[in-house]
């Protein structure tokens, strides 16, 4: 099996490279994106698939990473989606949409391809539900609740064992500190109490 090839880029066509492997002229079906990113006369370094199937000439596939290889190969499992199909969501949509639009089951975008309509975009969400996960993001921060000083809830506490409702205590909290913020600030819970 042919993972990966390295070497100079001896021609580049609209959807594919040739790739001078030892001398060896190895041509690879790309997307355009990657065809943009190499340079006759230059080296390439692509991740490779290697397909062969039984009513067509044996293809090598061409990517700029092992992401867009590894969607590329997971897309061949979806009954009705072959090689040149796969290679074409990887062209229309790029590896962060694919990975989106599986992880919300949203079909629309696949119907953007050429020859994916819309049983064939529900079928590829449906099959690559599991298999194809969001890279992780950085983790977004939780959304922190409003932070109830100390001594606030300690006088509400106070209050409430002497028999007054949650609701009366705050509001009464809230009515002895009006206009007094330097009482708010020193956080004295006997003072605020008496107030």
């Amino acid at each position: 099996m042919i993972a990966s090839v390295r070497g100079e880029v001896l021609h580049k066509g609209l959807s594919s490279v040739v790739v001078d492997v030892m001398g060896l002229g190895l041509q690879l079906q790309v997307t355009p994106q990657t065809v943009a990113q190499l340079h006759e006369g230059l080296e390439a370094q692509l991740a490779c698939a290697f397909v062969v199937r039984k009513d067509d000439a044996p293809l090598l596939f061409g990517f700029a990473d092992a992401e867009e290889k590894e969607i590329f190969e997971t897309m061949l499992g979806v009954s009705g989606v072959g090689p040149r199909t796969a290679l074409a969501v990887l062209a229309a949509l790029g590896t962060d949409e694919v990975r989106t639009a599986i992880a919300q089951g949203d079909p629309k975008p696949f119907t953007r391809v050429s020859g994916i309509g819309p049983k064939g975009a529900k079928r590829i969400v449906l099959e690559l539900a599991d298999k194809l996960v969001p890279a992780d993001p950085a983790p977004e921060p939780a959304a922190r609740a409003p932070q109830i000083p100390l001594w606030r809830s300690q006088v509400t506490e106070a209050l409430t064992g002497l028999g007054w409702s949650e609701k009366d205590a705050s509001a009464a909290v809230d009515d002895a500190l009006a206009g007094r913020e330097e009482l708010a600030e020193s956080g004295d819970v006997a003072l605020i109490l008496r107030t």
